[in-house]
């Protein structure tokens, strides 16, 4: 798989070759969460949907008008089928997934991926769809969580970024020039996110032993 042709050979085994059955009843489900308009066929969102056991989308009825309330159901009702999910957010979805936890307290959730966050607090032109989801939550996470952010994200300063994984208590990978982290940015698969979401499944155990 491309996937596995371009990680390190000391990667685990279910991130060198996740399409193999490597689960266990103990692996955490993964819900991906795109942003508005969805995720594409080749967006690594998608790829991840395809070859990792235990994942499924989280459906939007309506991916190109996205209204709050409808899309925080919709992952209520993900997390609810599949508790102790990890989730994996994109762009827009990292504001649903920071909205969710804020409403709930992030019962039902193991840990969450958030990739390039749309900044919805930004004034600009392009954030006339997504008013809805401002302003950006800012209470901690009650579980472990990363956020993967570029220094040239055209929806999101590095700053911002910082700002809000300070607010949340999540880890910041700093993905260098990146862009948006999606296909307009050349990437595909990106296997370099399925290791940070292994580093992100193995601090499960441990953050749930010392909130417990």
């Amino acid at each position: 798989m491309i996937i596995a042709e371009m990680l390190d050979p000391a990667a685990p085994r279910w991130v060198q070759d996740p399409g193999s059955d490597t689960s266990r009843a103990s692996d955490p489900p993964i819900l991906i969460i795109p942003g508005i308009h969805g995720s594409g066929p080749t967006h690594w969102q998608s790829a991840w949907e395809r070859a990792l056991p235990n994942a499924e989308r989280v459906e939007q009825s309506d991916w190109a008008r996205p209204r709050l309330a409808d899309w925080t159901a919709a992952l209520a009702e993900a997390v609810r089928r599949r508790p102790g999910a990890v989730l994996v957010a994109h762009s827009l979805g990292c504001a649903l997934v920071a909205h969710f936890a804020r409403i709930s307290g992030g019962r039902g959730v193991g840990a969450a991926l958030l990739v390039a966050p749309a900044d919805v607090d930004a004034e600009s032109a392009w954030r006339r769809e997504l008013r809805g989801f401002g302003p950006m939550p800012r209470e901690p996470f009650s579980f472990p969580s990363t956020i993967a952010a570029s220094q040239d994200d055209p929806f999101i300063a590095l700053d911002r970024a910082k700002a809000f994984a300070k607010a949340w208590g999540s880890r910041l990978v700093d993905l260098g020039r990146a862009g948006h982290v999606n296909v307009k940015s050349g990437h595909g698969p990106w296997p370099e996110g399925l290791l940070l979401l292994e580093q992100l499944r193995a601090t499960i155990d441990s953050h749930a032993q010392r909130v417990g």
